[in-house]
C-alpha cells in the first residue's frame, strides 16, 4: 500500500536539518533553477502546461495556462505573489512544507517569476505563523548570499527582488484580490472583476497568482520533465499532491500521492478510523467544500471526480469524522467561522451567515421551529453565488450539503438538544486529562448553546 506515496515535495521532511541552504544544495537544490535559466521564459511557460500542472490552491486551475494570460505589452512591471495565507478549517499542506524544506518553494518563486518575467516576488504569509514567517525570511536570505535571489542571478543578467510578507489575520485575505489589497496596505476586501490580476492585480500591474504547493510543484517539472510529472495522476488532474487527513483517523498527517488517489486507500494508509468507529462523513477540501458519505469513499480524489459527486476538490483537506459526530454542531462550528471570517463588504455574505448561525444554535440546542429547514435552504439560496468572492458559497456549501445527506438530525433539533442525541465529549479526538473532565452524558455545555 504504500507504493500509493509519491514523495516529492516531501521527500525530505524528515531529514537532519532539511531548510538549510547547504543540505538542501546536496539533495539537488537549485539545480533545477539553473537549467531554467539556460531556458527562454517562454519554454518554461510551456514545459508547466505540457505537464498538466492544476492551481494546488482549491480552485485547480491549469498554472502554466495562467502564467500565459500575463500580456507582453504592458509597459507597467509583472508581479509574482505567491498565497500562503493557508486559513482553510482542515487545510494543512503549505505551512509544513514551508517549515521543513522552504527553499522549495524559493526556488520555485524565482524559476515562475523567471518564466512570466517578473522582477519582483511576494509571498504572502498568514501573520499568525510567525515560527514559519522567519523560517521563509531566513531561507530567502540564503538565497540571496548565494546568488539566487537579488541582482544578476547567477550570473545571467536577470534580478529579482523577492518579499516575505506577512498578513495581519484574515481568512478574506486568501482570496486573492483581497490579497492584493492587503499587500497594497488597505483592508483585504475582495475586488470586483473584470479586470482580472493577470492584467491589473498589484499596483494595477499584471500580476500572476499561485498557491504555494503549486510554485513548489514547478523545480521538480523542469528537473523531471513534463512526462514524469503527467504519468502520475489522472488523464485531465495530472501529478502529484498533498493530502491533508485529519479528525478521527488512527495516523492523521500529510500523505503525498499521485492525484485519483481514493479516500479508502488513505484511510488504509493512516490505519483507518479509530478503533470501534465508522466514518460518518468527511470534506474532500477542507469545510467550504460540500461534504461527502462512506457512499463516496472509492470515488477518485481529482477534480473531475469531485465535481461530479456534487463536490470540489478545494485544498485536499480531508476531515473525517466518525458515528459519534453531531453533523448539526460540526455544521454551525462551520458557519460560525464563515460568520466571523466575512469582510462585510456584500449583505448576502454579511447577513446572512449571521442569519444561519442564529437558526443554527436553536437547532443544536433542540429549539428548532417548524419550517426552520426551509429557512435555512431559502437563506443559502440567497448567500451563495450573490457575493464578490466565494467565501459565501463556501459557507452554504456545508450547510446545504450536511442537510441534503442528513436531514433527520437536523429535523431532530426540532425537539432533541444535540448534545444529548451524541453526546460531544464522545467525538473528542483528544483525550481529556484529570484537570480538564468532560461533560458527563447528556449535560448540556456551559452557556447553554454549546
Amino acid at each position: 500500500m504504500t507504493d500509493l506515496l509519491t514523495p516529492v515535495l516531501s521527500a525530505r521532511w524528515g531529514d537532519e536539518r532539511a531548510w538549510k541552504l547547504g543540505n538542501y544544495e546536496r539533495a539537488g537544490g537549485y539545480a533545477a533553477l539553473r537549467t531554467a535559466l539556460q531556458m527562454e521564459p517562454d519554454e518554461v511557460v510551456a514545459l508547466v502546461k505540457d505537464a498538466g500542472l492544476r492551481g494546488r490552491g482549491g480552485a485547480g486551475f491549469p498554472t502554466g495556462m495562467k502564467w500565459s494570460f500575463v500580456p507582453k505589452d504592458n509597459p507597467n512591471p509583472t508581479y509574482l505573489v505567491v498565497n500562503a495565507d493557508e486559513s482553510e478549517p482542515g487545510t494543512c499542506k503549505d505551512m509544513p512544507l514551508m517549515m521543513a524544506t522552504p527553499h522549495t518553494l524559493v526556488e520555485g518563486v524565482i524559476i515562475s517569476a523567471y518564466a512570466i518575467r517578473a522582477r519582483y516576488a511576494f509571498i504572502y504569509v498568514r501573520g499568525e505563523v510567525l515560527h514559519v514567517v522567519r523560517r521563509l525570511q531566513q531561507a530567502v536570505r540564503e538565497a540571496y548570499s548565494a546568488g539566487y535571489a537579488g541582482a544578476n542571478v547567477l550570473g545571467t543578467g536577470y534580478d529579482l527582488e523577492v518579499v516575505v510578507h506577512a498578513g495581519a489575520g484574515a481568512y478574506i485575505c486568501g482570496e486573492e484580490t483581497a490579497l492584493l489589497d492587503s499587500l497594497e496596505g488597505r483592508r483585504g476586501q475582495p475586488r470586483l472583476r473584470p479586470p482580472f490580476p493577470a492584467v491589473a492585480g498589484l499596483y494595477a500591474s499584471p500580476t500572476v497568482i499561485n498557491n504555494v504547493e503549486s510554485i513548489a510543484s514547478v523545480p521538480s517539472i523542469v528537473t523531471g520533465g513534463a512526462e514524469w510529472f503527467s504519468s502520475m495522476g489522472t488523464e485531465k488532474s495530472k501529478g502529484m499532491t498533498l493530502y491533508s487527513l485529519s479528525g478521527h483517523v488512527k495516523n492523521p498527517g500529510q500523505f503525498e500521492a499521485p492525484m485519483g488517489i481514493t479516500l479508502r486507500q488513505l484511510l488504509e494508509l493512516a490505519g483507518g478510523m479509530r478503533e470501534g468507529h465508522q466514518l460518518k462523513f468527511w470534506t474532500p477540501g477542507g469545510s467550504s467544500t460540500p461534504i461527502l458519505t462512506p457512499e463516496h469513499l472509492d470515488l477518485p480524489l481529482d477534480y473531475e471526480s469531485m465535481a461530479g459527486a456534487g463536490s470540489m476538490l478545494g485544498t485536499k483537506a480531508l476531515q473525517c469524522f466518525d458515528d459519534t459526530t453531531s453533523v448539526v454542531r460540526s455544521t454551525l462550528r462551520w458557519v460560525e467561522f464563515y460568520k466571523h471570517e466575512s469582510c462585510g463588504k456584500c449583505t448576502p455574505c454579511r447577513e446572512g451567515s449571521w442569519w444561519l448561525v442564529q437558526i443554527l444554535m436553536r437547532l443544536e440546542a433542540g429549539r428548532g421551529e417548524p419550517g426552520d429547514i426551509e429557512k435555512i435552504l431559502d437563506l443559502c439560496d440567497n448567500i451563495g453565488g450573490r457575493s464578490f468572492c466565494a467565501l459565501a458559497d463556501g459557507a452554504v456549501a456545508c450547510v446545504t450539503s450536511a442537510i441534503k445527506h442528513f436531514r433527520e438530525e437536523f429535523e431532530q433539533g426540532m425537539h432533541t438538544p444535540a448534545w444529548e442525541l451524541l453526546p460531544y465529549e464522545r467525538s473528542t479526538v483528544f483525550a481529556t486529562g484529570p484537570d480538564s473532565p468532560a461533560l458527563g452524558a447528556g449535560t448540556e455545555p456551559a452557556g447553554g448553546a454549546r
